[in-house]
């Protein structure tokens, strides 16, 4: 299988698709025709044409013929993802209700819809609808029962250190991003790097691989490789395959010393403030302060702590001092160690160490 990692090919999807082995791949993540039934051609306001997707690629004959090819590639994206894996798919709202509906004839579990907001969309010129200002991702992992990878830490510190909503505001493939040809769009829909590196850090991890059906011009697998991870993509289009190449030969990878990710907290061993008192580390009578020493409290048998008249855990008193809804007691609350002052998450730190050595 080694061969079929970091390369790209350039052939029927299909067909390729079909010679794949089983439960290769950790992610696929799908662009595919959007059968977009464009009618007469889109002018603006100064009678100019709009450059709109009007591809052949993208043309299908009925929905029935739509929604068959949909089928076929979605239960081989299925058969290629390894138990734990995930899947996304994009799409408008010509495609995404049918895409969502057979995701889950196909038994995929829907995990969230992603809008993606575009800053800079192309006006509705004719004034006639809303300007069609997102388009709509999909996250599906295998099945119900699968543990699929979702990097919440690094996507809340992504996000300057809020939980990433499923709104993203990215702008549309503009600039240099943006390949050429002749002053033309070398793809009527390429895709920007900003939302693929967004979701190929949050559903993948170092070395995991990653597949894309509809490659188009590499944005995937550009993305891919950057952030050290192994990529597989099928592209029908000569033109377009021949421009992913190029891209991917240009990639300048980021350094492996830099490409670990935040680990989940819900990954780690969940350590009470009361074991801490069942192994002796603490003791009942003990005190507890924070960091100014202003506060202090008493460490009761149960692990609770109890502050004047307020008692409680250590989270719930620690909140009740600060007049908040909320705060993390282990950071909060500190004790005396030889004359070190340090917070009592130093101890649960070391349980931590402990338990996984």
């Amino acid at each position: 299988m080694s061969e079929l990692f970091n390369t790209i090919a350039n052939g029927n999807s299909l067909e390729i698709l079909k010679k794949i082995p089983d439960k290769t791949f950790d992610l696929v993540f799908a662009d595919p025709p959007y059968n977009m039934q464009i009618g007469e051609s889109l002018r603006r306001p100064d009678d100019s044409k709009v450059n709109g997707v009007d591809d052949k690629w993208d043309q299908f004959k009925s929905f029935k013929h739509y929604d068959n090819f949909c089928k076929a590639w979605l239960s081989e994206c299925k058969r290629i993802l390894k138990d734990n894996g995930s899947i996304w798919v994009i799409g408008s709202y010509h495609n995404i209700f049918r895409l969502g509906y057979h995701l889950q004839n196909l038994d995929y579990w829907l995990l969230n819809d992603v809008i993606w907001r575009k800053n800079n969309p192309m006006p509705n010129f004719r004034g006639t609808r809303f300007t069609n200002a997102h388009e709509t991702l999909i996250w599906a992992s295998k099945n119900k029962k699968t543990k699929y990878t979702f990097n919440y830490q690094s996507l809340k510190c992504l996000n300057d250190d809020l939980q990433m909503r499923s709104d993203w505001m990215l702008p549309i493939c503009s600039g240099k991003e943006r390949l050429k040809k002749n002053g033309q769009k070398v793809h009527s829909t390429q895709k920007p790097e900003s939302l693929l590196y967004r979701v190929i850090l949050a559903t993948t991890n170092k070395g995991d691989s990653v597949f894309d059906p509809f490659l188009g011009t590499g944005t995937t697998a550009v993305v891919a490789k950057k952030l050290g991870r192994k990529y597989f993509g099928i592209e029908k289009d000569k033109k377009y395959f021949l421009a992913a190449q190029k891209r991917l030969e240009e990639v300048i990878e980021i350094e492996d010393n830099y490409l670990d990710t935040i680990k989940n907290n819900k990954s780690k061993p969940r350590i009470p403030f009361g074991s801490l008192i069942e192994m002796g580390i603490l003791a009942p009578g003990m005190t507890l302060f924070d960091h100014k020493k202003k506060y202090n409290a008493k460490i009761m048998a149960d692990g609770s702590i109890k502050y004047k008249e307020n008692e409680g855990s250590i989270h719930k008193v620690a909140a009740k001092i600060l007049g908040a809804e909320s705060c993390n007691g282990w950071t909060y609350w500190h004790y005396n160690i030889e004359g070190a002052v340090l917070p009592i998450d130093n101890l649960r730190q070391k349980l931590f160490s402990k338990n996984s050595s």
